[in-house]
């Protein structure tokens, strides 16, 4: 069940059947440390945190702001109402996309600290157990017919629920130990009505296949992407 909590500035929304502990301690590193809960972490524009709960793995991330900016305001934005926050705006957009079925992240809690005009964000996702970036995979081995054609499917569901995935690229897709393709990162992703926007999604897509290609020399071709594509063209027609 869905719950939000309001206190001295501090908004939280929160799926209580998946958190299972207090909202407000949820986002301290050193709470989760204290209960010996902490089972890894990743560094990217900050430290990502993992996190075992009781019923899934989490990841715990605060928002920061990235390039030159970033080194300026590292973690602060402006506020302009609870709902528009990033934070929040993800957790939304990712109970979202489940109800559509489409394979990310479950949202687990988010959290927003206002501070007069401004504000800093953090999120607790679901962490995809056993699952490995088409980047890593790819530098070791090709993928399958059948994997392009899924990770197509995965794609073609996440457009039909009208989501527009603002950095739509390889590292932000995954398959796991199962060989399920899941979609994730949506900081700054949105809803958007009709279809233009969708090529574009697409095309920044098989740039980032190709930069990879230039950049690492990946397991990749142009003929690879035909049937990423097929899939996305088939997705009604072959389950």
């Amino acid at each position: 069940m869905v719950k939000v909590s309001q206190k001295n500035k501090v908004y939280i929304i929160y799926d209580d059947d998946l958190l299972g502990v207090e909202a407000e301690n949820s986002f301290s590193v050193h709470y989760w440390q204290q209960k010996n809960s902490i089972i890894g972490s990743a560094q990217g524009r900050g430290t990502t945190w993992f996190i075992q709960l009781d019923k899934l793995q989490a990841a715990l991330r605060h928002y920061r702001r990235g390039g030159l900016f970033g080194k300026l305001i590292s973690d602060t934005y402006l506020f302009t109402g609870y709902q528009n926050t990033r934070s929040i705006a993800e957790f939304h957009l990712l109970a979202h996309l489940q109800k559509k079925g489409v394979n990310v992240p479950a949202p687990i809690a988010a959290k927003v600290q206002r501070n007069g005009l401004f504000y800093q964000a953090d999120l607790l996702s679901e962490k995809i157990p056993n699952a490995t970036d088409l980047v890593d995979i790819l530098q070791i081995r090709e993928l399958s017919q059948p994997e392009y054609f899924h990770i197509g499917q995965e794609v073609k569901k996440l457009h039909q629920a009208q989501v527009n995935h603002t950095d739509l690229n390889i590292h932000n897709i995954l398959l796991d130990s199962h060989g399920k393709v899941w979609i994730i990162d949506f900081d700054k992703c949105y809803q958007q009505v009709g279809d233009n926007w969708k090529g574009n999604n697409l095309q920044r897509l098989l740039r980032s296949f190709r930069k990879e290609l230039k950049k690492r020399d990946i397991h990749w071709s142009e003929a690879d992407w035909l049937l990423l594509m097929a899939g996305y063209n088939n997705i009604n027609h072959n389950k």
